[in-house]
């Protein structure tokens, strides 16, 4: 069955770039991975779609999606393989593209042995759970790449929903609380009202629940899980620790273990609705063991399971720039100064840092203004780049700290 593009989809052009290198790569198998509903599906048709622009013929795109028809049952290691097989009689380089790979299970020798064949460049997506495992890393004999697909950030956000057809408002301030309210799945962007965004997103949680967290690990009590799931939805951006959380939680009456709390916390992340962010010592170039912080992959799931729409800024906004960052590809960690902290400290792949400091204003008090740079100006052992983010309109020089606008900061594009 010949591959047909598909014409209606927002081009990422930030996951693009990344892959567009790896098109032709028979010996590395790309793995897309992300939190279920991000737009991995969306960006492997639109990779398909750019291949056949570029002169590669429609028969030898090979792409299942294997959670529909007419591939839906396809659940064994000889039927992928014979799927495969039959469909790539063409010469030349074949391009293969899988989706939801997971519900085959053990897909990894298929997928490895038409990869030593030399002439398919392998493509796939599937389950987190799964996925991110470490016995992909075994299984798959270390020849591949990921690439970590993240919900829409806020310029991408603008971008699709005129591509939507969506009207903008004139003011970017009313923007990013539609954005910080709605989250950044693409779908989302779709709908009209925001009882069917949340309902959408409550819908999400449940699927993830069902297909990505109950089927990898054992959960005997629901409702515990339930519970510290909401714990540290609620509390993103707070510095914490397992121990902490597991002692908060009994306090509210759910009898549970330390072992337990750090397995759901684990599956949260595996599923890519939590992000650990660790901390990091600036002077002695450490990481700081114990306490971390965690945030979203998208910031809809503190709404969908609150009815409390007001936005708490300091979180919020760290949560954006995390996303933001994290989508280019930064190491982030949350970065201790001597015995203050900045709320992140980036690292790029040329080993370069930057300082970054985020608040929603800066001109309510000289005391709020000295507050966020503290940090900042006690960095003063090398000379890397120190960025405080705002939502401020007027912008300060201050000990050549760059104060950004961060809205402008991102819908630009600007790196760190």
């Amino acid at each position: 069955m010949e591959y047909e593009i598909k014409k209606d989809l927002y081009k990422r052009e930030k996951y693009l770039n990344k892959i567009r290198g790896f098109y032709h790569e028979t010996e590395i198998i790309k793995v897309l991975t992300g939190v279920r509903r991000c737009g991995k599906s969306s960006i492997m048709n639109l990779i398909a779609g750019e291949l056949t622009e570029n002169g590669v013929k429609a028969e030898n795109i090979l792409y299942f999606n294997l959670d529909k028809k007419p591939y839906d049952t396809v659940s064994t290691t000889d039927a992928l393989d014979k799927l495969i097989a039959d469909n790539s009689t063409t010469k030349g380089i074949k391009y293969l593209f899988i989706d939801e790979i997971q519900n085959v299970k053990g897909f990894e020798r298929v997928i490895n042995s038409w990869r030593e064949e030399g002439d398919f460049s392998i493509f796939i997506t599937g389950s987190n759970s799964y996925l991110l495992s470490g016995e992909l890393v075994t299984k798959l004999t270390g020849r591949y790449i990921e690439f970590n697909i993240l919900p829409l950030t806020f310029d991408e956000y603008l971008e699709i929903k005129k591509f939507f057809g969506k009207q903008l408002s004139p003011d970017d301030m009313t923007e990013l609380r539609n954005y910080i309210l709605e989250g950044g799945f693409p779908y989302v962007a779709k709908l009209n009202s925001m009882n069917n965004k949340r309902l959408y997103v409550q819908n999400l949680i449940n699927e993830i629940y069902e297909k990505d967290i109950r089927k990898r690990i054992q959960i005997r009590n629901r409702a515990s899980f339930e519970a510290i799931m909401k714990y540290v939805i609620n509390n993103f951006g707070s510095t914490t620790s397992i121990q902490n959380i597991t002692d908060d939680i009994i306090k509210k009456g759910i009898k549970i273990k330390r072992e337990t709390v750090n397995r759901y916390i684990n599956a949260l992340i595996s599923a890519k609705i939590l992000i650990p962010c660790d901390r990091f010592d600036m002077k002695s170039r450490k990481s700081i063991m114990g306490e971390k912080k965690y945030y979203l992959s998208d910031l809809s799931f503190y709404y969908a399971l609150n009815t409390d729409n007001r936005i708490n800024f300091g979180p919020v906004l760290e949560n954006i720039v995390y996303t933001y960052a994290a989508g280019m590809d930064y190491m982030i960690s949350v970065g201790r100064i001597g015995k203050l902290e900045c709320d992140f400290i980036l690292r790029d792949n040329e080993m370069n840092y930057s300082y970054v400091q985020v608040a929603y204003t800066i001109l309510e008090s000289k005391d709020t203004e000295d507050r966020e740079y503290r940090s900042l100006e006690q960095a003063t052992w090398d000379n890397y780049p120190k960025y405080l983010l705002t939502t401020d309109s007027l912008l300060q020089k201050r000990n050549g700290i760059i104060h950004a606008n961060l809205i402008n900061f991102i819908k630009d594009g600007q790196r760190f």
